[in-house]
């Protein structure tokens, strides 16, 4: 006769032992896993890379502040020009490497048709970046 836990000659209640083995069992596995795997992430590549001497380059562009007043005159860079120094200014920065950015402040009194002309001849120029500069608006108005 068999002596069994389960057997139905003594009383039919559970068994109170938690079966251990299963759990050994994997932790030793998980264990022989880890200690085969630790030396192959461990192991590195030796490779003499080339050196290299470049430094970031933390230049910002350069822009160009061309303002035009009330009146209609046109300042670079705070120094008033006519319409034939403007031109020649601009096609001098415009053959600069990097190309500067024009940055175009606008009195709102003068006529559209001044700015335009201005926007006219720094794309007649060959310049192709230009900003509008603006003040925002006061809060409440």
């Amino acid at each position: 006769m068999a002596m069994s836990p389960f057997s139905s000659d003594e009383d039919d209640g559970m068994m109170s032992e938690i079966n251990m083995t299963p759990l050994v069992d994997v932790m030793l596995v998980l264990l022989i896993i880890f200690l085969v795997t630790i030396p192959a992430i461990n192991h590195a590549v030796k490779i003499d890379l080339p050196k290299a001497s470049s430094q970031p380059q933390d230049a910002k562009p350069a822009h160009v502040d061309v303002a035009v007043e009330a009146d209609g005159t046109v300042l670079w860079n705070d120094q008033k020009v006519d319409d034939a120094a403007l031109a020649s200014r601009i096609a001098d920065a415009s053959k600069q490497t990097p190309q500067p950015e024009l940055r175009l402040r606008a009195d709102r009194k003068v006529p559209y048709e001044r700015v335009a002309d201005v926007m006219s001849a720094a794309q007649g120029g060959g310049l192709s970046k230009i900003g509008f500069v603006t003040e925002p608006k006061a809060a409440g108005k």
